[in-house]
């Protein structure tokens, strides 16, 4: 250290205290060993002792002297009420800390880490670490006669950063946290690897709610398991993992299936139930597709995140459970708020942690990653391992990387074609042929879910006889091509998005789905 020390000490009661005046320089005392060493000058000691030890502290500051003339010890007078205490004993050192004056640029400053309890040991670390001590620790030892006195040191630097091994290790633990969620798939995508990178932080850092959005089968019921496990495999939690699809929750039934209910608390209701969030005490409760869940669930679900306690239906008795709350839709939640259907509260309760898993199309170079992926789990589910020739993996790659391939299943839709494509080969081989057919039928699939049947009469789902006779044919024709949009869909937002996919970006708020509804509202209709 090339400027000048200024060392910070706990007196030692018992290790720097000697029975008699042969003892005091026979015996190794921590205090006098820091100021004593040949390498290491130590300017200024600010040592803190309690009043009751104010007799030895005057002792070791005369014993230092003469060991180490150049140092100039600073008695401090701090009375620990419980020196066990660690709430007290931190507030003491950190508010002595915050009323120091430190000059980094000027002094070097090490804590003395080898005395006082083992509270304040711990104390001093996390003042340390926290840099509200801006400097490092110092370990003194005992050495050996004829040197004992003497003893010797060490300096420990608290910046994880400059010691490579360990910030080699934390990088590897990173990483393969990061291979853990995403199934061990060497995904090419920055943009998806860029979200898994910091999912894996949040997964082991934070217990707050997590949001998945993206469209279906992108894969957010698969993350979200793994997320699970992950926590699980560092010993984060010890619950289970209840996944719940939302859009099964219907009715009365709904609140029930949640929260629980007695016996006899509605007709059925035969013995009584411990409900989903109450499964989940202690681990994960994924709820899917939570944009379908009703407005009193909703309200009944943000008291229990924010209380951790409800009430089973039926029951006065409030029950607790303590979980982390993973959420997945394909829904634009901020519009079902818009729309009256999402609370706002809980949106913003569960948005804390918001992640939009991109469509497969849109990480078209984590095609062939996945197919091998998708292989794999063919052969441990079926037990039978299948694989492509070059001939046709590159004939299916070439398909699938397209432009003009929609993937509107997304992984789903992949592991389809793969499960269709290795249950249909003969041999252990894929052939071009196999390919091919797979390739028209996805074709087909895809052409058949985007066709608009435009010649189709929906007006007459709608409209009476008399409605449409005093319809203009433009309205006809208008109204016709708008409501086979609104069929294609399940939600008004979404039907809005394709119908306004212009004007809507040109608006501060798109608002579709209220824009949508006044056009039909002018002929009576209300689309569901």
């Amino acid at each position: 250290m090339s400027k000048p020390i200024i060392a910070v000490s706990i007196l030692g009661t018992q290790l720097d205290y000697a029975r008699t005046h042969q003892d005091r320089w026979n015996k190794w005392r921590p205090n006098i060993s820091l100021c004593s060493q040949d390498d290491l000058i130590v300017d200024t000691l600010h040592l803190i002792h309690e009043r009751q030890s104010s007799k030895l502290a005057t002792q070791i500051n005369k014993d230092i002297a003469a060991v180490s003339p150049e140092t100039q010890v600073v008695p401090h007078l701090i009375d620990f009420k419980n020196p066990w205490d660690l709430e007290e004993v931190y507030t003491q050192l950190y508010d002595w800390c915050q009323n120091y004056t430190f000059d980094t640029d000027k002094y070097d400053y090490l804590f003395h880490i080898t005395t006082g309890t083992h509270v304040a040991q711990i104390c001093i670390y996390l003042l340390t670490e926290s840099h509200h001590f801006p400097g490092k620790l110092i370990q003194t030892s005992p050495g050996k006669a004829p040197s004992k006195m003497h003893g010797s040191y060490t300096v420990l630097d608290l910046n994880l950063a400059r010691y490579d091994k360990i910030s080699s290790r934390f990088a590897e633990e990173h990483l393969a946290g990061e291979d853990f969620l995403k199934g061990g798939i060497a995904t090419q995508s920055a943009k998806f690897n860029n979200i898994i990178e910091q999912i894996e932080k949040v997964a082991i850092r934070s217990s707050a709610p997590i949001l998945l959005t993206g469209p279906t089968g992108a894969g957010k019921s698969q993350l979200a398991e793994r997320i699970f496990e992950l926590k699980r495999k560092r010993q984060n939690l010890s619950g289970q993992f209840i996944s719940v699809n939302c859009a099964t929750l219907q009715g009365s039934n709904a609140m029930a299936a949640l929260f629980g209910h007695t016996k006899g608390a509605f007709t059925g209701a035969q013995a009584a139930r411990e409900g989903f969030l109450s499964s989940a005490n202690k681990g994960v409760l994924f709820l899917d597709e939570i944009g379908e869940l009703g407005l009193d669930e909703q309200a009944m679900l943000l008291h229990a995140l924010e209380s951790k306690s409800f009430y089973p239906v039926g029951s006065d008795k409030l029950k607790t459970s303590d979980f982390q709350l993973i959420t997945g839709t394909n829904r634009d939640l901020k519009q079902e708020v818009i729309n009256g259907r999402f609370r706002e509260d809980l949106l913003a309760r569960i948005h804390l942690w918001s992640y939009q898993l991109p469509a497969l199309k849109d990480r078209r170079e984590d095609i062939e990653p996945n197919l091998q992926f998708e292989l794999n789990q063919f052969a441990k589910k079926e037990g039978i391992k299948k694989d492509f020739n070059n001939e046709s993996k590159a004939a299916f790659l070439r398909f699938a990387m397209a432009p003009d391939a929609s993937w509107q299943g997304n992984f789903r839709d992949l592991n389809a074609a793969v499960t269709r494509l290795a249950t249909l080969a003969d041999g252990a081989r894929i052939s071009l042929s196999d390919v091919q057919q797979e390739i028209a039928r996805l074709k087909q699939q895809w052409q058949s879910d985007e066709q608009i049947d435009e010649h189709q009469d929906w007006l007459t789902q709608y409209l009476d006889q008399q409605q449409i006779a005093q319809l203009d044919n433009f309205d006809k024709m208008q109204l016709n091509y708008v409501l086979s949009v609104c069929a294609r869909h399940r939600s008004m937002a979404a039907a809005g998005r394709e119908l306004f996919n212009v004007s809507r970006t040109h608006k501060k708020m798109a608002n579709d789905s209220t824009r949508l509804q006044k056009y039909l509202a002018k002929f009576g209709i209300k689309f569901n």
